[in-house]
């Protein structure tokens, strides 16, 4: 039982060697300690800040970079969309053009058809009258090949020329 009972002597000697160490504790070590656990608090918390203010940073950038996508997708259906018009008009366009070319090809044949088929039909009668008036001299060449029929028949045309 002395053993767990402590003597008054003991307890002088514990209580003196514990405040020495407490008095050299607190003189030389607990302001380093104090001192570093207050900078390693202040490091900490600096960290979660900075951590904190990257996330916030990231999510902005997140949000920024959406923005852009969406901008980015919005301009390029626009560039679509203006492209698909002007390729339909281009379209268009073209095929009026064809449509009027072919229209005045078309026409320009007619016209150049009509033109032939006039100067044909002119120089057919030219080739009739020629031949007509070949036929005619060969026919009275026969027919006036003698003296008599062609006053004969100079005679019968002045009559007739004095009657109209």
């Amino acid at each position: 039982m002395e053993l767990l009972t402590p003597s008054p002597g003991l307890i002088f000697w514990m209580l003196l060697v514990f405040g020495i160490l407490v008095f050299v504790l607190a003189k030389f070590a607990w302001k380093p300690i104090l001192s570093a656990v207050k900078e390693r608090e202040d490091s900490i918390e600096s960290a979660l800040r900075m951590a904190e203010e990257t996330r916030a940073e990231m999510a902005k950038l997140k949000a920024d970079n959406d923005r852009i996508i969406a901008e980015a997708r919005i301009e390029r259906d626009k560039i679509i969309r203006e492209a698909k018009i002007a390729s339909d008009n281009m379209l268009a366009e073209a095929k009026d053009k064809a449509a009027a070319e072919g229209a005045k090809i078309i026409a320009d044949a007619r016209e150049a058809i009509q033109q032939e088929k006039v100067a044909l039909v002119a120089q057919m009668k030219k080739d009739v009258a020629a031949f007509s008036i070949e036929i005619a001299e060969k026919v009275l060449r026969k027919e006036l090949a003698d003296k008599k029929a062609q006053e004969s028949l100079v005679s019968d045309l002045i009559s007739e020329a004095k009657l109209n």
